[in-house]
């Protein structure tokens, strides 16, 4: 993420004056050295954070904004984000896929963009209106289970891999 564009998500958060200036002083004229061959050469850092910072602050700013105008519900977790939906008519999928195509414009106009190799879908119950969806222009993939901070969801909604995996690793 560019410092210019962290910048100004402060400002719009309200962030300005002396504190803007001081981060800004801050987040600019870094250097770090960087191998090449047998030469070190110093470049400067023009985005990311600090080193031992993590990154939890200032994401959490940067994408505060991004489900303005999304229709349907989104969680954000970090550097993590989930969105769905109940689908029951195809208006329903349209919504859907709209707020897919909103994201990923939000995500390349902030220059933070989503790994979309990493993305899913997931349907679940007995829905006929299993449909695909796209992430600009890559159809994302269906999955019939997946694991969110340690715990197995599955499209049927049953716990048996979860227990399974449980049983394993005991």
């Amino acid at each position: 993420m560019s410092h210019k564009r962290l910048l100004l998500k402060l400002t719009a958060h309200g962030i300005d004056g002396k504190l803007n200036n001081c981060i800004a002083k801050w987040l600019t004229n870094r250097m770090q050295t960087v191998c090449i061959r047998v030469m070190s050469d110093w470049l400067a850092v023009l985005s990311g954070v600090p080193t031992g910072l993590g990154t939890g602050p200032n994401t959490l700013i940067y994408i505060h904004d991004l489900d303005y105008g999304i229709r349907n519900w989104i969680l954000k977790f970090a550097d993590d984000t989930k969105s769905f939906s109940r689908i029951t008519d195809n208006m329903d999928v349209v919504k859907l896929q709209e707020d897919l195509s909103k994201m990923i414009r939000w995500s390349e106009e902030w220059q933070m963009l989503f790994n979309v190799g990493k993305c899913n879908v997931m349907h679940i119950g007995n829905c006929e209106l299993q449909r695909q969806y796209y992430m600009g222009n890559q159809k994302l993939e269906e999955v019939h289970q997946e694991k969110d901070l340690g715990v197995v969801i599955s499209n049927d909604l049953k716990v048996s891999q979860q227990c399974q995996q449980a049983y394993n690793k005991a």
